[in-house]
């Protein structure tokens, strides 16, 4: 069909350079020169070669066989590109000052099956992926592919955002290359990050797809796409990680940087200077896959901690991944980060922090000074060893909760399968799970507890982490592990959802990264409530709206 737009000089030119090679890459005519032929493995052959003078006009392409190819595209758009409908095939135009059309360049697209069977795990993996590499390396081909294979495949809803049209083809109606993904074409190339957000926000789709990352509007709109928990594939301008990091408008896929100046006794633990480059943010992405070749993949699977590496000075090695001649996928190096080093964080400065305080101690401000003690309650002073006798002793142990849910009490035992059962009246007790801000106010029964010498443990949340680990602890279980940001995300969306379920308050959770905020967005759409990420970073966090509020 791109052929058929050629002057018939043109065409009969190329016609005897098609037989020998049948990867015809792209043609250029510019006004005034041969036209030019572009194949695979860099060849490149003059056409129109009318005779052996350079001189001759009949060796030059002309204002009409431009006209000739323009007539039978369509109209060009704000981005200088046209295309022919129901292809893929792409043709760009160079302007004279007039906006004459002196120049074309008609590049061929083809839809190619199977290129994504390398990064296949990685794509069914629901993570955000975006892929670097150099022009004509296949970005926009692996694209496509990924969009086929999650709509048609595995029945997701796929809405791509079609600046060029490249992806899907020009005209109204998309190749049939993207499967059942829905395409949304853009206007203007600068309205592109509003596309996106309209995609999210009028759409509901589960994964988004977007070529050529290359604003920072763009990428605020990537940001705030994945924070919506929507998985996001995409490419972006820059060969290799360390490229899109050192880029200023680009780096806030990955992070961003920033200066940071550490005390002496963190720079001394770190063995570094006092002012260090440290990643700002979570990443929008979650993996960054590098085309090397277009069978030669390096992939990161943990952006954040390849971030953090990188700008302390050390360099990550990436998994390769290469399909031999074979057509087989093999993994010829293996991912690998450098270790930490001694007393250095991972995660850079942004993350979960935990209390250095124990999570749910039997005494409120660490083992040294009883709770009793600050509150004149002296015979709470052995509540910890009376605890860890019941809780070792082998008998069923009977847990009054004064202030802690019974529900996630109950739960939490369940879980751990310890002999405990939750009591229905104080006298019935042999331990009383309370909670801090109800233990400090001291009502009458605990100092009735007090008196019939009924040990009180104390959790400062009314979590499900932290009843769980107060029973960890109760029971002589294994030393408590601070849960991960995830298990924390979750246990604290769950609560905040019950919440809102019950009351029909809107409740605002902690701050967290992106991806521990994609994870509670995820929780709360099963949940059939509302939801929208608050706040700039580092604090920015979840607010769970009512029903009707959604």
């Amino acid at each position: 069909m791109i052929l058929s737009v050629l002057p018939e000089r043109v065409h009969a030119a190329l016609a005897p350079h098609l037989v020998e090679h049948s990867d015809l890459l792209e043609l250029v005519l510019d006004l005034g020169r041969p036209a030019e032929a572009r194949f695979g493995n860099n060849l490149q052959i003059e056409l129109l070669p009318a005779s052996d003078d350079p001189l001759d006009p009949a060796n030059e392409v002309t204002l009409e066989d431009i006209d000739h190819i323009t007539e039978r595209i369509s109209d060009f758009g704000f981005d200088n590109r046209a295309g022919i409908e129901r292809t893929l095939h792409r043709i760009s135009c160079i302007r004279n000052r007039r906006d004459r059309v002196v120049g074309l360049t008609l590049r061929i697209g083809r839809a190619v099956f199977g290129t994504v069977d390398i990064i296949r795990d990685i794509v069914e993996s629901g993570k955000s992926i975006l892929m670097l590499g150099r022009p004509g390396v296949g970005k926009t081909t692996k694209l496509r592919e990924v969009a086929r294979i999650l709509s048609s495949e595995f029945r997701k809803r796929v809405v791509i955002v079609d600046t060029s049209n490249e992806i899907a083809g020009d005209g109204d109606i998309p190749h049939p290359a993207i499967g059942r993904s829905r395409r949304m074409q853009v206007k203007r190339p600068e309205e592109q990050h509003a596309v996106m957000i309209e995609a999210v926000e009028n759409h509901m789709p589960q994964v988004i797809v977007i070529d050529e990352i290359g604003t920072e509007q763009e990428a605020f709109a990537a940001r705030t796409i994945a924070e919506r928990g929507v998985q996001l594939v995409g490419t972006a301008h820059g060969n290799t990680l360390e490229n899109l990091l050192l880029n200023p408008t680009l780096s806030d896929l990955v992070g961003g940087i920033q200066s940071v100046t550490l005390g002496d006794e963190e720079a001394k633990r770190r063995g570094t200077q006092k002012t260090v480059l440290e990643r700002k943010a979570p990443p929008t992405f979650d993996v960054i896959i590098e085309i090397l070749e277009v069978d030669k993949l390096a992939i990161h699977h943990d952006v954040a901690k390849v971030v953090d590496k990188m700008l302390r000075g050390q360099q990550p090695r990436p998994e390769i991944r290469v399909r031999n001649t074979g057509g087989v996928v093999e993994v010829v190096q293996k991912a690998e980060l450098p270790p930490d080093r001694p007393g250095e964080r991972t995660g850079g400065t942004y993350g979960m922090t935990f209390d250095p305080e124990p999570i749910s101690p039997s005494y409120d401000e660490g083992r040294g000074r009883g709770m009793g003690t600050e509150r004149g309650m002296g015979s709470e002073r052995s509540a910890g060893s009376d605890v860890k006798s019941i809780g070792t002793s082998g008998k069923t142990v009977h847990l009054f909760p004064y202030g802690v849910s019974r529900s996630r009490l109950e739960r939490a035992m369940a879980n751990l399968r310890v002999p405990g059962v939750v009591a229905r009246d104080m006298k019935d007790a042999d331990l009383i799970v309370a909670l801090k801000a109800t233990f400090r106010r001291e009502p009458s029964k605990i100092h009735e507890a007090r008196n019939k010498n009924i040990p009180t443990f104390v959790v400062r949340s009314n979590t499900y982490i932290q009843i769980e680990s107060a029973l960890r602890e109760v029971f002589g279980l294994q030393p408590t592990v601070l849960p991960t940001d995830e298990e924390a995300a979750i246990a604290e969306a769950s609560d905040a959802i019950e919440h809102v379920q019950e009351t029909g308050e809107a409740v605002e959770l902690a701050p967290q990264n992106a991806y521990v905020r994609r994870l509670q967005h995820q929780l709360v759409e099963r949940a059939e409530l509302g939801s929208e990420s608050i706040g700039v970073e580092p604090r920015r966090r979840l607010k769970i709206l009512p029903a009707h509020q959604r």
